[in-house]
């Protein structure tokens, strides 16, 4: 540790040293710190100003404890939980101010991070409680269960991190992270265990739910059985994923399927869901997103052929996600990894010289590159790949509904592309927990053993294993519902937070304009039964 660092830890622990120094030197001048809540300090009055006259004339609603951590859920969270109070809720925000998850900071910095959280969100009350985390310090013991949930969490903490499944607990550096982790959930869980036993919420707002403290905090009030609701975003703005008393990244599907999947796909239906995936095939951004989910526009299926010199074989192409990804996480079934997955199916595949397998890279893995990539972990587990095996990267200029075409044949562990392919007619072998999984159009291994004799029995008789015409329309159906009706509207995305803002001030939020967009939303995230319009 560098003297700087030694003398921060001293000076962090003498009482109101930081509070001293904040208050003469730090509290009027432009923050360097990574962790910075300057423009949320600047807008939150006149903020607040605009929610008071609703929350004046609101019923009384739902006392909800909302947790966030990271200056940038901060700053959403602020705003959203001005929403909620305007609606008649009683809402204590517990916020913990970390701006790395993955490394250790002196004392004194942190403190002063508590201290400017704590001078930024005084413009909140009286609409909005605000409690510190670091202020708690609980003597609460842990029961069993949660330290299970720690050690748990704190593994996918650590694979989120370094965008890799393998962690090492003989490697110095993978140790180190994986002990910061279980020491800040541990306390995570111990606080917001103590906090929620003495204030008992009727709902706790938690951001993703699965990684970090948020993963920890879900996990407490799921084992008070305290009704929860965690959400996330995804590639379009104005929208929002989220999930009443499970971790949205685990994108459980079951009361979608069940309220809505029995009703008819219409042409209209059908016509939108083509409209996405032609521009998905076409490389082009789709509604409001700006994601390009290929960066190569469809060439189709027989030039395609001809560039990866396919020939009259079965070709089973094997779709992987981005290793690290938090909607990966946990979604293991009879593989212990994602990696362990591709790993034995290369193998598999390379003493299968009649079919030629296509790996698809995910081109996802181009915005990530400290993941390390599934390029490399079929390069590990084949010293020479035959001719047969055909590898596409990120960037190479393949689309991958070329492939879908192609393929007669889908593997897939969660990506989305298993659905695409199921929607195609073409048998999916289903290989990790996504959520399509389980609904009549994928084959759903559960063990090793089921696993090969899957690919034996499919290979072996492919046109019998084609999706029958109910369960390809079936497919399209929920397709629709997942891509359409899963996400709700909401007015504040994660990135472009700011921006957003300015689309959707709060004042145009609670008008009658915006309740009538986004009131569904807001009552589902305070645990109001979902509804369908």
């Amino acid at each position: 540790m560098s003297n700087k660092n030694t003398l921060r830890e001293f000076l962090g622990d003498l009482p109101f040293t930081a509070e001293i120094d904040w208050l003469f030197r730090q509290r009027n001048r432009a923050r360097k710190d990574h962790y910075n809540l300057s423009h949320l300090k600047e807008s939150l009055p006149a903020a607040r100003a605009v929610v008071e006259p609703f929350a004046n004339h609101a019923h009384h609603g739902k006392k909800v404890l909302f947790f966030a951590t990271l200056h940038y859920w901060v700053e959403q969270s602020a705003y959203l939980g001005l929403v909620l109070a305007g609606m008649g809720h009683d809402v204590t925000l517990l916020t913990l101010p970390y701006a790395e998850w993955h490394k250790e900071k002196d004392k004194f910095t942190q403190r002063q991070r508590v201290i400017h959280t704590k001078d930024v969100l005084a413009s909140l009350s009286p609409l909005i409680k605000h409690a510190s985390m670091s202020d708690l310090n609980p003597m609460i013991s842990l029961p069993e269960k949660i330290r299970v949930d720690i050690k748990e969490v704190s593994l996918w903490d650590v694979q989120y991190t370094l965008m890799r499944e393998e962690v090492d607990m003989n490697d110095p550096s993978d140790r180190a992270l994986y002990d910061l982790r279980i020491r800040r959930n541990t306390f995570a869980a111990k606080a917001a265990l103590e906090w929620m036993q003495s204030n008992k919420p009727d709902v706790v707002l938690i951001p993703n739910g699965l990684i970090l403290e948020m993963g920890i905090v879900f996990r407490v009030a799921r084992y008070l059985d305290i009704d929860s609701v965690t959400y996330e975003f995804n590639d379009q703005r104005e929208q929002i994923w989220l999930a009443q008393n499970s971790s949205i990244m685990q994108q459980e599907t079951d009361y979608l399927v069940d309220a809505r999947c029995h009703l008819p796909i219409t042409d209209s239906m059908f016509e939108r869901v083509a409209d996405l995936e032609n521009a998905r095939r076409g490389a082009r951004v789709w509604g409001k997103s700006k994601r390009l989910w290929q960066y190569v526009s469809s060439q189709g299926a027989a030039e395609t052929r001809k560039m990866l010199n396919l020939d009259d074989r079965p070709v089973v192409m094997l779709a992987a996600n981005v290793l690290g990804d938090s909607l990966t996480l946990g979604r293991d079934i009879f593989a212990s990894s994602m990696t362990e997955w591709i790993t034995r199916t290369v193998q598999y595949f390379a003493n299968r010289p009649d079919v030629q397998l296509v790996i698809r890279v995910h081109p996802g893995e181009k915005l990530v590159p400290q993941a390390k990539s599934m390029g490399t972990v079929v390069r590990e587990a084949l010293k020479e790949l035959p001719d047969h095996i055909h590898v596409i990267g990120a960037l190479d200029k393949i689309n991958t509904y070329d492939l879908i075409e192609v393929a007669d044949v889908g593997l897939a562990y969660t990506t989305t592309v298993g659905l695409e392919t199921a929607m195609n007619g073409r048998p999916v072998i289903s290989c990790g927990q996504t959520h399509y999984r389980g609904r009549g159009i994928t084959i759903d291994p559960n063990t090793w053993d089921e696993y090969y004799a899957v690919l034996e029995n499919t290979l072996g008789d492919i046109p019998a294993h084609q999706l029958t015409e109910k369960q390809t329309e079936f497919a399209w159906n929920y397709a629709y519902r997942f891509f359409f009706e899963y996400p709700r509207p909401f007015p504040w995305r994660l990135m472009n937070f700011w921006d957003d803002l300015e689309a959707w001030p709060l004042e145009k939020v609670l008008s009658d304009e915006g309740m009538a967009q986004f009131k569904d939303t807001f009552d589902f995230l305070v645990n109001e039964p979902f509804t369908w319009k």
